[in-house]
C-alpha cells in the first residue's frame, strides 16, 4: 500500500492485493494518517490494484469515511474492480460512498464540483 499526493490538498491511498484482516492495521493507519493530516482536504482511495476486500477492509473504509466526514473532508474511492464493486453494492455502501469509475472522472469533479455533486451520505 502506498500514499501519494497530487497537490497540497489531495492525498491518494493505493492499496494493493487483498485488503483483509491480515493487513487491516496497515490500511487503517494509512487512511487515518491521510485524513488526520491538516495538509489534505480530500482523500482518494484508488482501488485499481485491489483483488479482494473482506469485512475488515470494508469496516476500515466505513470508519475512514466517518472520520473524514467529522473533519469536513472529502473521502472518495475510484477504479473499483467488479468483484469489489459487488461487495459495495450488496452492502449498499455504493449509495453512501462517493465511487468513481476512473481517476479522470474523479479529477473532473475537482475542477467542476458544482456540476458534479457528492453522493456521500452522513453516517450517524
Amino acid at each position: 500500500m502506498a500514499i501519494a499526493t497530487l497537490n497540497s490538498k489531495l492525498s491518494i491511498v493505493r492499496p494493493t492485493g487483498q485488503v483483509n484482516a491480515s493487513n487491516a492495521v496497515e490500511f487503517d493507519h494509512q487512511l487515518k494518517s491521510a485524513i488526520l493530516s491538516d495538509r489534505y482536504s480530500t482523500v482518494l482511495v484508488d482501488m485499481e490494484q485491489v483483488e479482494s476486500l473482506d469485512s475488515a477492509g470494508l469496516g476500515i473504509l466505513v470508519s475512514a469515511l466517518r472520520l473524514a466526514q467529522q473533519r469536513n473532508q472529502r473521502f472518495s474511492i475510484c477504479r473499483v474492480g467488479d468483484s469489489v464493486r459487488m461487495i459495495f453494492e450488496l452492502t449498499q455502501l455504493d449509495q453512501a460512498m462517493e465511487i468513481f469509475d476512473s481517476y479522470d472522472a474523479f479529477l473532473a469533479t475537482l475542477t467542476n464540483k458544482a456540476e458534479n455533486p457528492s453522493r456521500t451520505m452522513a453516517f450517524a
